[in-house]
């Protein structure tokens, strides 16, 4: 089964690799070697392959994903608890630098570690916590409105895909890896600058900050269709269990993404206190 993203691409080759491993190959055990009669199995003298661990299906992506959001908000709680507010600034700068650090090990790994994924939803978490915890201060009951905005946004968007009412075509695959890059650059370089001073009007609250806001929330919640794909693919691939944590983290990713940019956008229209 083919697929048009890269990863998922290189995953199952590595999936196809794991199935085949332990079988006899020509030439061993009298498999396919001249004047020797062929084995079948049960047959005795025929090799016996190691024991499937299992395939990855869309159970075990939903189980993991909520067990993820699990984690993450557990982490959120403790972290909006527990950091003093004198430490907010550096405790979500640090846990933003070490959860995106663990992020892109992830996305760029080959291999699914479980462990990692984890360690970034402890990470994340915190960050999403403390980040709330900023603008739930500012603006009483925003981090409700977040919440559930996200979570409503994230349904319609499987509700569409299930009706293949959006398709992830590979143009549609390549424009959004595309885009979402392009954002990501835009949005580092804003934040760079505005470390130095430079406000470029994309994070003021004014109409072309609204705006990029507007693009970013269309992005993160199209972004969803990415991430549903790569589910259907690996399914169809027949990836080993352990991949559905990979998958389980892309969703989550999008969620944390979405929220953050939702909470953003309202703070906007909501002004000082």
């Amino acid at each position: 089964m083919k697929t048009s993203n890269p990863v998922l691409a290189r995953l199952g080759q590595a999936a196809e690799r794991e199935r085949s491993a332990g079988y006899a190959q020509p030439g061993q055990f009298g498999y396919g070697q001249p004047g020797i009669p062929q084995q079948y199995p049960g047959q005795p003298g025929y090799p016996v392959a190691p024991a499937a661990t299992g395939t990855m299906t869309i159970d075990d992506v939903v189980v993991k994903t909520v067990a993820l959001l699990g984690i993450l908000g557990v982490s959120a709680a403790a972290a909006w608890v527990l950091v003093p507010d004198a430490l907010l600034g550096p405790a979500w700068i640090g846990a933003a630098m070490v959860g995106l650090v663990l992020g892109l090990i992830i996305s760029f790994s080959r291999m699914a570690n479980p462990a990692l994924v984890i360690a970034y939803a402890v990470v994340e978490g915190a960050f999403v916590g403390l980040v709330s915890k900023v603008f739930e201060t500012r603006y009483d009951g925003i981090v409700l409105q977040a919440v559930v905005a996200t979570f409503g946004v994230f349904f319609v968007m499987t509700m569409l895909y299930k009706a293949r009412v959006i398709r992830a075509t590979p143009k549609f695959v390549k424009g959004m890896i595309a885009v979402m890059a392009g954002l990501f650059a835009v949005m580092m370089i804003n934040f760079l600058l505005a470390i130095f001073g430079v406000n470029t009007g994309l994070r003021d609250g004014s109409p072309l900050a609204i705006g990029f806001s507007l693009v970013v929330v269309v992005v993160a919640a199209l972004s969803f269709v990415l991430s549903f794909k790569e589910v259907e693919d690996g399914v169809r691939m027949g990836l080993p269990a352990r991949y559905s944590w990979t998958a389980a983290f892309g969703i989550v990713v999008s969620l944390v993404w979405l929220y953050l940019e939702l909470l953003r956008l309202i703070s906007y229209f909501q002004g000082d206190d």
